[in-house]
């Protein structure tokens, strides 16, 4: 990476009057914008379709993208979808996602569109349609996302494990039947695959022509309720019944005083280590079809994971695990090359965490927030190395302006100090610390550009309910912020190249 700036932003967010962010016009008025404001990279959160709590970070699938992020916009231009039915959407509300709602009346105009493409394709969509099933990116996980899928709505939603006996232990006579008994819902699903890729393309497309790069987050675990884990239940840590035996979490930390229980199984690495890691190789193949990079989410757990014992309700009694560490790198650097990952090493990183990122060349993370509760804190823009990505905050952090609010009296001091600022304008003084740093990458939440409180937090670690929802709107992509953005890019060195 050269040095750059980049904007955080997940598509769902976007302003857009169906109710969430999707992949059509406001997704390329952003790319203007930012191409206005002399960014080079624009970071969004997992795009694979949610499996709880709406949080992108567990996922359905690892491979098939979110159905709500298609654009109802782009389904009428393609002659998908009548114009008449954007014209009856119901009222949404603008400044958050009401995800049940929301996805009900896409679902419907979704197989709306379906059928229309059944009974009059037009001919380049259809050759596009049979070329995206013949792809061979897209055939390895296709067809078992789309009987996942189609299974699970027909067990009322419920977890794999809960299914019909012979559906949970993908017995091929039980899998044959469903396949000839849901045949439509399976051409369904493909179907929606077919135009989340098709859009995504398009939009990336546009990326590359305004010279900006699309930079993805790659969880490290996946959702046990995932076709990943129902398709390839031997890599994962289960019982017999087929739950885990030890799930995923971190100790407790600046987040949380008992830690983070997230829940997912836990990898047999000696299984994934047998076949030459070619689930994860697979996984990250499919990263980079989407994205130019990745942020590789807690890296740490390469080199030793927190496990916890399933029957714990919190994360407090676990216990570290030793990873795959430089085997698994050396898997993906004999077999994809030197790709272009960013290591989330935040958290409880010790020595070892730090030389498996630097012996493999992987820029690291530090978060601006994280440098005035301690008077030597290595988040400290002059503690900073070229290979950082810099953030003033991530999707877990408060608002930047948020963050000040609530500082503590000794906090706040340290940062007014080191800053020499008087206070006014919190969030942009943390945008110049940022964009000042020798970091490689300088990136910043659209909420800290606009100076928005806790009112626009993305995600509150340990909390339940509420996260995933905010919504920017059109007037905080205007002129003045993309003008303030680019001449801080220019003095920072961080405009990119004509």
């Amino acid at each position: 990476m050269r040095r750059a700036a980049g904007t955080l932003l997940h598509l769902t967010s976007l302003p857009c009057r169906f109710g969430i962010g999707d992949l059509g016009p406001a997704a390329l008025a952003f790319l203007d914008w930012a191409a206005a404001a002399g960014q080079s990279v624009w970071q969004v959160l997992p795009v694979n379709p949610p499996a709880l709590a709406n949080c992108p970070y567990a996922a359905l699938s690892s491979h098939a993208g979110n159905p709500l992020l298609i654009s109802p916009a782009r389904l009428v231009e393609e002659e998908l979808l009548p114009a008449a039915h954007l014209a009856s959407a119901p009222p949404f509300a603008e400044d958050y996602v009401a995800f049940e709602p929301v996805a009900a009346w896409k679902t419907d105009l979704l197989r709306t569109s379906f059928a229309i493409f059944r009974t009059r394709p037009r001919a380049p969509l259809r050759q596009a349609y049979e070329a995206f099933l013949a792809d061979e990116a897209i055939r390895p996980w296709l067809d078992d996302w789309a009987l996942f899928a189609a299974l699970r709505a027909r067990f009322g939603g419920r977890p794999w494990t809960r299914w019909e006996a012979a559906a949970k232990a993908r017995e091929q006579a039980a899998l044959a039947a469903a396949r000839r008994e849901l045949a439509e819902e399976l051409d369904f699903q493909r179907f929606l695959q077919f135009l989340f890729f098709r859009q995504w393309d398009a939009l990336h497309q546009k990326a590359r022509q305004r010279g900006i790069a699309l930079m993805g987050d790659l969880p490290i675990y996946v959702a046990h309720d995932s076709a990943d884990v129902w398709t390839r239940p031997d890599l994962f840590a289960l019982d017999e019944r087929g739950e885990p035996t030890v799930v995923a979490g971190v100790p407790p930390d600046y987040f949380s005083p008992t830690g983070q229980r997230w829940g997912n199984p836990l990898y047999r690495w000696e299984r994934h280590a047998a076949e030459g890691f070619a689930w994860w190789l697979g996984r990250l193949r499919a990263a980079f079809r989407l994205v130019d990079i990745v942020r590789l989410d807690h890296f740490r757990g390469f080199a030793a994971c927190w496990e916890i014992p399933s029957s714990e309700p919190t994360a407090v009694h676990g216990r570290w695990v030793e990873g795959p560490g430089d085997a698994f790198f050396a898997a993906v650097r004999s077999t994809l090359g030197e790709v272009p990952i960013v290591a989330e090493n935040l958290g409880v990183i010790t020595p070892d965490v730090e030389a498996l990122r630097q012996r493999w060349g992987l820029p690291g993370m530090k978060v601006l927030q994280f440098a005035f509760g301690e008077p030597a804190s290595p988040h400290l823009p002059h503690a900073h190395t070229p290979d950082t990505v810099v953030y003033t905050g991530t999707h877990d952090n408060a608002t930047a302006a948020g963050w000040y609010e609530s500082a503590s009296a000794e906090e706040r001091a340290r940062f007014l100090d080191y800053t020499g600022s008087d206070g006014a304008e919190p969030a942009w003084d943390l945008i110049r610390a940022a964009y000042t740093s020798v970091a490689v990458l300088a990136v910043v939440p659209l909420q800290d550009v606009v100076g928005l409180g806790n009112e626009a937090r993305m995600n509150t670690p340990g909390v339940a309910a509420g996260n995933w929802r905010w919504r920017a709107s059109r007037q905080h992509m205007n002129s003045t912020t993309a003008a303030r953005l680019r001449r801080l890019a220019e003095v920072s060195g961080r405009l990119p190249s004509p």
